[in-house]
């Protein structure tokens, strides 16, 4: 008997799906947040900021997943708002060390109770087991394939 291959169904990739459920979590989070006005990666850019001392654009690229060029402009729209500060580093004079301003803690402050519960929205037909194991699974693939790229 003649084996005829399976057609790739876009719909079963890992790929889609987790590019999927990237958007569906965006989408959320661009719903939920309300007057604060981040974006989901303004949060994340933001949040980092604010867990490092005046880290580098380079440091929050790595950490984020988000290349140079688009951490670029979402810090000059922070900066434009007032939310972040940056100044050239003393070691690399073309290095710039981010810093969070008085109103981007208070942005954040509004945020970070949003992003608690879209994530909670998100997972929430999870068993707390699940979750555990989702969120563990995720980080294995994000470490696993960001040291395979750094190799």
């Amino acid at each position: 008997m003649i084996k005829i291959p399976r057609k790739y169904i876009a719909s079963d990739s890992t790929i889609h799906l987790l590019h999927r459920a990237g958007q569906c979590a965006e989408d959320l989070f661009a719903k939920s947040i309300g007057d604060v006005a981040l974006t989901a990666r303004q949060f994340i850019v933001l949040s980092l900021v604010a867990d490092h001392d005046d880290p580098s654009q380079t440091f929050i690229c790595d950490k984020s997943g988000i290349d140079r060029s688009t951490l670029a402009d979402i810090v000059r729209r922070l900066v434009a708002r007032g939310l972040l500060s940056r100044r050239r580093t003393r070691q690399d004079a073309r290095m710039y060390a981010i810093r969070l301003t008085d109103e981007g803690q208070k942005a954040l402050d509004k945020a970070i109770p949003v992003a608690r519960e879209v994530d909670n929205t998100l997972l929430k037909l999870l068993t707390p087991s699940q979750r555990e194991d989702f969120e563990a699974g995720l980080r294995r693939l994000v470490e696993s394939v960001s040291l395979a790229e750094a190799a």
